[in-house]
């Protein structure tokens, strides 16, 4: 029933330093912009996903939700949203499965620059359920606008969202047996723990276990995002030349790929960039 990563939320204390850090980052121009119940809302939307920075900005409940969060975490990766073709019966299952869903709520949002509108229906399991990770599922009937490209090497499309987890059998169990997500690979190293890929349509869930990381073993989390890049090289020269903090580039641990990691202007989220290997 899922049949894509639609989404995934970065809280911030700053909108506008955030948007403006992300548009340096991608390359790209926010797709989609608006406001409501207690925040701010800046859209990236690559060709698979979408990267939605949210930050509140007046008072109301979900405005202090956001601020405890804020102070709790600080800046960074705080849900991910999965798209269903089904939202009914996406809530029947994980009914089923005591995931504790969330009534289904129907959601409209307006653009600020072209006053086009977007609906969808979404529904979350609750928190204490995924282990500490905050899940949302939604089905929308029309596909969102997606961001210009603004300059030479830009951020092309997600390559995949990781989850580090102290618990690996539960966490396979809820990716894999519970949502139903593919389980692509399954392959334990005494240098890096056990690691896991769970396809979700063109981007990898990624759960990594590594012993004693975790302090609260109870939780997992959301730890980082990979993007992917056609040109490495290129893409490094633009961040480099915009004051971006990144490393050098260097080969990745899958064959045939190369890797940077960016340091800075991801509001805390742990970010690597890929230039996946050639097509056969």
């Amino acid at each position: 029933m899922i049949t894509s990563l639609d989404h995934v939320v970065v809280l911030t204390g700053d909108i506008n330093a955030a948007s403006a850090a992300y548009q340096t980052l991608f390359a790209r121009a926010p797709a989609w912009q608006y406001s409501g119940d207690g925040a701010d809302r800046v859209l990236f939307t690559l060709d698979n996903t979408t990267l939605e920075l949210v930050a509140p900005n007046s008072d109301g409940a979900n405005a202090d939700r956001i601020r405890a969060v804020l102070t709790a975490q600080g800046e960074g990766l705080a849900s991910i949203c999965f798209r269903t073709s089904d939202i009914a019966k996406m809530y029947r299952r994980l009914d089923r499965l005591t995931l504790k869903p969330d009534a289904v709520a129907e959601v409209e949002s307006r653009d600020a620059i072209s006053g086009a509108t977007l609906s969808w229906k979404r529904t979350r399991t609750a928190t204490e359920a995924s282990r500490g990770v905050r899940l949302f599922f939604l089905e929308r009937d029309k596909e969102r606008p997606l961001s210009v490209r603004t300059t030479a090497g830009s951020i092309t499309a997600m390559d995949h969202v990781v989850v580090s987890t102290s618990d690996p059998e539960r966490a396979a169990a809820l990716y894999g047996a519970r949502l139903g997500l593919d389980m692509a690979l399954d392959r334990s190293h005494p240098d890096w723990g056990r690691l896991m890929f769970f396809r979700c349509g063109d981007v990898i869930v990624e759960v990594t276990h590594r012993p004693g990381k975790l302090a609260d073993t109870s939780q997992d989390r959301l730890s980082g995002i990979c993007w992917r890049v056609a040109d490495i090289d290129a893409t490094h020269a633009r961040l480099a030349q915009a004051g971006v903090d990144v490393s050098e580039v260097r080969t990745g641990r899958k064959p045939g790929t190369r890797v940077m990691t960016v340091r800075s202007s991801t509001c805390s989220v742990p970010t690597l960039l890929v230039q996946p290997s050639a097509a056969p």
